[in-house]
C-alpha cells in the first residue's frame, strides 16, 4: 500500500475496492484491520454502534490472512473486507448478548451459516453491533448497552433492529454489515442512516442457528419472516456479499437453490421500459409530508431519467399490522420467554413483558394466517402487472434515540411489513434528504426470486442520483 494512503482513506474505500486491493497486494489485511480499529475507537463513543469488540482477535485474523497470502494462497472474494455483524447473528468467538440481561455471559459455540460463509470468503469480522433487546423493537436501544445513535444526528435513533450495523456503514467504520429483517429491520435503519439495505428473497441467505434453533428462547422467533441481509454504501457491495453468502443449506428448510443469475452482473444494465407501481401510502398509511416529498422526487428519477413506466396504485390488501404481531406470537417460544421474564423481570424491556403477558386468542392467531394469505395473493396479482413496486421505506423520520417509538401515534412500518409476509425481495435505497439534512429511504420491491431486477433498478438509481460522497456530520 502506498505510504500516502491514510487510515481514514482505507475506511472510505468500498468493500469491492478493499477486496481488489488486498488480492492485488496493494493493501494488507493488517492495514485494513488497523484502520477499522482506529475508526471504531474514534466514532463508537459517539454512536454506540458496537456492543462487543475484540481488537486483538480482529488483528489476529488479519495477520492470518496476510500470512496465507504471503505463502502464495489466493484469497477469496471478500479478501480483507471488514464486516460488522448484528448481535442477533451467532459468531462463535465473540459473546452474544442480544441486548438482553437474559443472555449476558452467553458464548456461542458455533457460527451462523452466513458467518461461516463470510469467513470462507476471507472477510474480517469486526465485532457485534447493537440491537434492541432480542430484536423486538423498531428502535436501537436496549437495557444492557443503551441507545445506538444516528451518524446524521446523534440525538436521533438509527431505527431497528439492525441499528448498530447501519450506523457502522453510514459512519464509514465498515463498508459492509450484516443485519436481519423480520419486520423491516434491515431496511428501516438503512433508510434512517442513508445507506443501502437489501432484504433479498427469503431463503437466499440461509439461517441457522439464529431464528431456527429451538433451545434459545427469544432468539428462535420470526422463523417464516426472517431474512439475513447486507447493509452497504453501494449497491455493488451488497451484491458482492450476496454472491459470497447465498445458496442452500440443509439446516434451513426455507433456504433456496443458488440464483440463476450472477449477483454482480445484476447491478449492471439499464431499466428503461420497466413497468413500475408507485404507492405513496398504500391507501391506508399516514406518511410524514417531508418523507413523502423526498420519495416522490426519487420516483420521478425512474420515470423522467431512467425511462420507466410508472403508475400510481393503492394496495389491494388490508393493513396487516395487527395480524403481523399475532403471527409473530405463533412463531415465538412464549413458554421459554415467559420463564425468562420470571427470572429477569425487572431487567427485561417493558414492551417485551407486555407482549408476553397479552392474552392472545385462537381467533387472533388463526386470522393472522388468513390475512397473510390475502397479502400474498393480492401482492402476486399486482406483481403480475408490474416489475417493481416503489414506496417510502419508513413512514416517519428518526425520533429521539432513547425513545421506544415516535411521539406521534402513526405506525412507522406500514411499507416494510408486507414484504416480510410475502418473502419477496425488497431494498431500501437512499432517496435524498430533508431540508434539515436527514436521509430518507425509497423502498424498491420486486417479484419473488427477481432479486436481480431489484439490484439492477437500485444500481440504475444510484448512478442517476449518487449519494456516496455525502458524509454524515459525525465523521467530521
Amino acid at each position: 500500500m502506498t505510504t500516502e494512503t491514510s487510515a481514514t482513506s482505507v475506511t472510505d474505500l468500498t468493500a469491492t475496492e478493499i477486496a481488489a486491493a488486498v488480492r492485488a497486494g496493494e493493501l494488507s489485511p493488517v492495514e485494513v484491520a488497523d484502520a477499522v480499529i482506529d475508526a471504531v475507537d474514534a466514532l463508537n463513543p459517539a454512536l454506540n454502534a458496537y456492543c462487543v469488540l475484540d481488537h486483538d482477535l480482529l488483528r489476529a485474523h488479519a495477520r492470518a490472512l496476510a500470512d496465507r497470502q504471503a505463502a502464495g494462497e489466493k484469497l477469496g472474494p471478500l479478501a480483507g473486507v471488514p464486516v460488522a455483524v448484528k448481535d442477533l447473528i451467532f459468531v462463535k468467538d465473540l459473546p452474544m448478548v442480544a441486548g438482553s440481561h437474559a443472555y449476558e455471559g452467553f458464548q456461542p459455540d458455533q457460527d451462523d451459516i452466513v458467518v461461516e460463509r463470510l469467513r470462507a470468503a476471507d472477510a474480517l469480522i469486526v465485532g457485534k453491533t447493537n440491537t434492541p433487546e432480542l430484536g423486538f423493537a423498531g428502535n436501537g436501544t436496549n437495557p444492557v448497552f443503551g441507545a445506538t445513535r444516528n451518524p446524521w444526528d446523534t440525538a436521533l435513533t438509527t431505527g431497528g433492529s439492525s441499528a448498530g450495523s447501519a450506523a457502522s456503514v453510514a459512519a464509514r467504520i465498515t463498508p459492509l454489515a450484516l443485519g436481519s429483517d423480520a419486520a423491516g429491520s434491515v431496511r428501516a435503519p438503512a433508510s434512517f442512516c442513508g445507506v443501502y439495505g437489501l432484504k433479498a428473497t427469503m431463503g437466499r441467505i440461509p439461517l441457522y442457528p439464529g431464528c431456527r434453533e429451538d433451545t434459545y428462547p427469544g432468539l428462535s422467533s420470526f422463523e417464516s419472516m426472517e431474512h439475513i441481509g447486507p447493509l452497504s454504501r453501494t449497491v455493488q457491495d451488497s451484491a458482492l456479499l450476496m454472491a459470497a453468502c447465498s445458496g442452500p443449506h440443509l439446516r434451513d428448510r426455507h433456504s433456496l437453490p443458488r440464483a440463476d443469475f450472477d449477483w454482480l452482473a445484476a447491478t449492471r444494465g439499464d431499466v428503461a421500459g420497466l413497468r413500475i407501481a408507485f404507492s405513496p401510502d398504500f391507501g391506508y398509511a399516514e406518511v410524514d409530508p417531508r418523507v413523502a416529498s423526498v420519495v416522490r422526487r426519487a420516483v420521478e428519477v425512474f420515470e423522467k431519467d431512467l425511462g420507466c413506466v410508472v403508475d400510481e396504485v393503492v394496495a389491494p390488501w388490508p393493513d396487516p399490522y395487527e395480524a403481523f404481531w399475532a403471527m409473530l406470537v405463533a412463531e415465538t417460544d412464549m413458554v421459554g420467554m415467559r420463564r425468562m421474564v420470571e427470572q429477569h423481570r425487572d431487567r427485561i424491556s417493558p414492551h417485551i413483558v407486555g407482549f408476553l403477558e397479552m392474552d392472545w386468542t385462537v381467533d387472533q392467531l388463526t386470522t393472522s394466517g388468513m390475512v397473510r394469505k390475502q397479502v400474498v395473493n393480492r401482492m402476486a396479482e399486482l406483481m403480475e402487472t408490474y416489475d417493481l413496486l416503489l414506496t417510502p421505506t419508513i413512514a416517519v423520520l428518526p425520533w429521539p434515540a432513547e425513545d421506544f417509538a415516535p411521539a406521534s401515534p402513526q405506525d412507522s412500518s406500514p411499507f416494510v411489513l408486507p414484504m416480510n409476509l410475502t418473502g419477496q425481495p425488497s431494498a431500501s435505497i437512499p432517496a435524498g434528504f430533508t431540508e434539515d439534512g436527514l436521509p430518507v429511504g425509497l423502498m424498491i420491491s420486486g417479484r419473488r426470486l427477481a432479486d436481480d431486477v431489484v439490484l439492477r433498478a437500485s444500481a440504475a438509481f444510484e448512478a442517476a442520483h449518487p449519494w456516496i460522497d455525502r458524509r454524515p456530520p459525525v465523521t467530521a
